[in-house]
């Protein structure tokens, strides 16, 4: 079960704590981040710092499901000789550099409008 955090009780993020170890970073809706970190320690998925940051600022849901279709979407885009890559999953835009497993950059469906995707050779929804 997932730890619901209070966003007010956050430190901002890059601040340090009291002891000058860094401050913990806010936890995505419906999913601690230390849950994703470890889910995404076990996938073939790499995530940018980018991405992670993107992830964590907009409540994306990286759960297991998730990222199993954008395995699937990276591995379909990369059977077709692509190379970087929008996969959408639920709604979920995920830009990824298919030959190296990598997410760069995810947007949700809310920050989607008025949202150009640059530099992409393929787009999958998965």
């Amino acid at each position: 079960m997932a730890t619901q955090v209070n966003p007010a009780l956050l430190q901002p993020l890059g601040a340090t704590a009291t002891d000058g170890a860094p401050a913990a970073p806010a936890a995505a809706p419906g999913h601690a981040f230390g849950d994703i970190l470890r889910t995404r320690a076990a996938s073939t998925v790499a995530f940018s710092q980018h991405a992670l940051q993107r992830i964590q600022r907009r409540g994306i849901d990286v759960s297991p499901q998730t990222l199993h279709r954008l395995e699937s979407g990276m591995t379909r885009a990369a059977g077709k000789g692509a190379r970087d890559s929008v996969v959408f999953v639920n709604g979920t835009a995920f830009v990824v550099s298919v030959a190296n497993k990598t997410v760069i950059t995810a947007v949700d469906p809310a920050h989607m409008r008025d949202f150009v995707f640059t530099n992409i050779d393929s787009a999958v929804i998965a």
